[in-house]
């Protein structure tokens, strides 16, 4: 086993406009600005994984399993991981789809509503992982989100698990997941909504410290072995079967909070790679996210090595 991340996951361009305030149902508002960005939760993890690692001693190589479509989309984001240092190789085309498409609003306190179109991403079948039993030679940690389909994401957990690697699954956009996928799992890190979703509950965008580790035990009850939540600025509560410890947030100015979340993944499961304890390991997830809030886009808001370490130095 090496200490390598291994990332599965889809890739995304974000077509992003900023407004005044989100709309309601039904309601026209006007955008000010408009711009596009590389995306998609797989993509965005690889990348802020890939900039972390760029300057670690020693290096922590990043590849990325997923696919694009036949369009000009698909090329450039393929390219845009590469130039990050990030092994592309695994990144297949489906010729016959188009590329995954990410439609995001942004208002001025930095929220955000996000609507996905999955394209190629949703025709990433479990087929397209025969080379992870290889990759997972030199892989630490195996990276999971949502927005590929679930028999692709419960292979690649097995496997990561098989392998001896961390498999760590970011369960977003949430949906309820089999006990089975839970298994495989080391770590599975909702936020407050995303939580209520897979515990069957009314989705809250706020959760009581009590409420919030109910859940999650839930979820450790079916068979995952932690649950982090990610609660904003409450900060990132870690819960086992009998504990449960709040790592604080990082006090920041928001400016896009579209993948904090990503940031938090890729630098929590970078952390792991380099062999940092847990809870330290969470902090610097927090770290991650909190610069990434910072400025706007996706991966283009993603930290280096050396923001985080500045942060956490402060």
């Amino acid at each position: 086993m090496g200490q390598g991340i291994t990332v599965v996951g889809s890739l995304n361009a974000d077509l992003v406009v900023t407004v005044r305030r989100l709309p309601a149902v039904g309601e026209t508002v006007t955008g000010h600005d408009f711009a596009v960005f590389s995306g998609g939760k797989g993509a965005n993890q690889a990348f802020a994984a890939g900039r972390l690692a760029a300057r670690a001693t020693p290096a922590i190589p990043v590849r990325m399993f997923g696919q694009v479509g036949n369009d000009t989309y698909g090329p450039w984001l393929r390219q845009n991981l590469a130039d990050a240092g990030i092994d592309v190789t695994h990144v297949g085309c489906d010729p016959a789809s188009p590329t995954g498409l990410a439609l995001v609003a942004i208002d001025a306190a930095g929220q955000n509503q996000i609507i996905v179109v999955p394209g190629a991403n949703g025709t990433f079948n479990p087929g397209g992982l025969t080379p992870l039993h290889h990759a997972l030679a030199e892989s630490a940690v195996v990276l999971l989100q949502l927005e590929i389909p679930l028999p692709t994401v419960q292979t690649a957990a097995r496997i990561g698990r098989e392998g001896g690697a961390t498999v760590v699954l970011d369960p977003a956009p949430a949906r309820v997941i089999p006990d089975g996928l839970l298994r495989s799992v080391h770590y599975l890190t909702p936020n407050e909504t995303e939580l209520g979703v897979l515990t069957g509950a009314a989705p809250q965008a706020t959760l009581r410290r009590g409420e919030a580790v109910t859940r999650a035990r839930q979820l450790i009850a079916r068979g995952v072995a932690k649950v982090i939540v990610k609660m904003g600025r409450q900060g990132v509560l870690l819960v086992t079967e009998t504990s449960e410890q709040l790592v604080p947030a990082f006090p920041v100015e928001a400016v896009d909070t579209t993948a904090a979340g990503d940031a938090f993944n890729a630098g929590f499961g970078f952390a792991l790679a380099r062999g940092v304890a847990e809870l330290e390991a969470i902090r610097f997830g927090a770290a991650a996210g909190a610069v990434s809030v910072t400025r706007p886009g996706a991966q283009p808001s993603m930290p280096t090595l050396a923001e985080v370490e500045a942060l956490l130095g402060n």
